[in-house]
């Protein structure tokens, strides 16, 4: 399915993306390894059982990772020129291995380029659920999309 074009994109509307992702012990891993990670807590078992979590928690960056990836599909495939920035990303509950991650996205605001008539600039919220409807992460993010082709002329 192709991405959305700047054209199709207007403030308040909200996608819910069919896609969701089981985060596995490998993914957390190989991630906190690949990205010379050491924390404990995501690495060491037994470090993190005495922790108020008690067992390892997903690495942030991973999960942030995983919900702009799981927004693809839908939004950016083939529509995107560049992610120009992320703010407010918050965590409010950990990702745990097993954990299932949904995404739903929001328009916040958009407005053409300045310097560019074939792109513009949309706002993004991604709000990140787990299986149990838990908001586990939040971002907003700003995208350089196209227009659609014919809306161009």
């Amino acid at each position: 399915m192709p991405g959305k074009y700047f054209d199709e994109l207007e403030p308040g509307m909200k996608l819910k993306h069919f896609t969701g992702r089981t985060v596995t012990e490998m993914d957390n891993v190989l991630f906190s390894a690949l990205t010379m990670n050491t924390q404990a807590l995501h690495i060491n078992e037994d470090f993190a059982s005495k922790t108020d979590f008690g067992r390892r928690i997903v690495n942030g960056l991973f999960t942030l990772g995983l919900v702009v990836g799981l927004t693809v599909s839908e939004l950016t495939d083939g529509t995107i020129v560049a992610n120009l920035g992320y703010e407010r990303i918050i965590h409010p509950k950990p990702v745990f291995h097993g954990d299932t991650i949904y995404v739903e996205t929001e328009v916040l605001n958009k407005r053409e380029s300045a310097s560019k008539p074939d792109r513009g600039i949309v706002n993004l919220k991604h709000i990140a659920r787990n299986q149990h409807g838990d908001v586990v992460c939040e971002v907003e993010r700003a995208v350089l999309f196209l227009k659609r082709p014919e809306a161009q002329i």
